[in-house]
């Protein structure tokens, strides 16, 4: 599926073709919820790296999360003019790129099922919102965006 996604302000503008479409995986990690979940949670797709374009790149910045041990090898995409999350990129999966569901400008199709992670990170103040089928993890579960799909038979 090809996605198209934007910033607010219109500074940047790209597009990607997506295997993974479905916005499923809702992160509730320190990380996610301060550079990107306003409603305590965000929500990345996995896409295909090498289809990435991108219109008004010289409007991106980059931020990469200060660990213990020195800098996350992630890459979280954002507009310098508006402060919209874009995408993250990982050298650790070279062929991946994760744009934030929020960004993304095409409709997505509905998930029949969605997976709650890192919720040992979840603040109080965040309600959990979950279905009859929905999966829910203190950390990283070991289903990837990929397996979800698949086990789904989702894939597009």
């Amino acid at each position: 599926m090809k996605l198209d996604g934007s910033c607010h302000c219109g500074a940047v503008a790209f597009s990607l073709t997506c295997a993974h479409p479905y916005p499923f995986n809702y992160c509730y990690c320190s990380i996610c919820r301060k550079t990107q979940g306003g409603g305590g949670f965000a929500i990345n797709l996995g896409g295909d790296a090498d289809s990435l374009t991108v219109e008004g790149e010289e409007n991106i910045s980059v931020y990469q999360v200060r660990l213990e041990d020195g800098p996350s090898p992630a890459k979280r995409h954002f507009c310098k003019h508006c402060g919209s999350a874009l995408w993250v990129y990982d050298p650790r999966w070279p062929e991946l790129i994760h744009p934030f569901a929020s960004a993304i400008d095409t409709d997505l199709p509905a998930a029949p099922e969605r997976t709650h992670l890192m919720l040992g990170s979840k603040k109080g103040w965040v309600p959990l919102d979950t279905g009859p089928d929905d999966k829910l993890f203190d950390e990283y579960p070991a289903e990837s965006i990929a397996d979800w799909h698949k086990r789904l038979d989702l894939e597009s």
